[in-house]
């Protein structure tokens, strides 16, 4: 990913206020998949004047604009990440809802090999595992 979220903003055409180029700063900082509440905590942190209904603003803006991708892993949350990031794949830890991210090449060729099988070239997927801790 060689832009920031900043950047990409800016390159549209947003409109970036203060506020929002916080909450662009946070989501750029951000290595999880924060929620509304969690970026409206980290967000308010760094300027007490943002209100949770300028964050949710600005992350649909965001999303419109393809700038943020939402993700939603069963928890009844929506999730966001920046929409550029390199290609990853996710497990979702059940007992946690940690959200672990992985590449792994065998999958992204059994993949591919699976869609020219039944005639098809891939542009894109998304996996998500769902488990839980092997006790030991």
């Amino acid at each position: 990913m060689s832009e920031t979220i900043l950047s990409r903003c800016e390159a549209q055409g947003l409109r970036l206020t203060e506020q929002r180029r916080t909450i662009a700063q946070v989501l750029e900082d951000a290595d999880d998949h924060p929620d509304v509440e969690e970026l409206y905590a980290r967000a308010s942190g760094r300027d007490p004047n943002i209100s949770i209904a300028t964050v949710y603003r600005t992350v649909k803006l965001f999303e419109e604009a393809g700038i943020l991708e939402k993700v939603d892993f069963g928890d009844g949350r929506a999730r966001y990440e920046d929409a550029e990031r390199d290609h990853h794949d996710h497990l979702i830890d059940l007992t946690t809802g940690t959200v672990i991210e992985f590449v792994d090449p065998e999958i992204e060729a059994l993949q591919e090999k699976i869609a020219a099988k039944l005639g098809y070239r891939l542009k894109g997927h998304k996996l998500e595992l769902y488990g839980v801790p092997i006790k030991k």
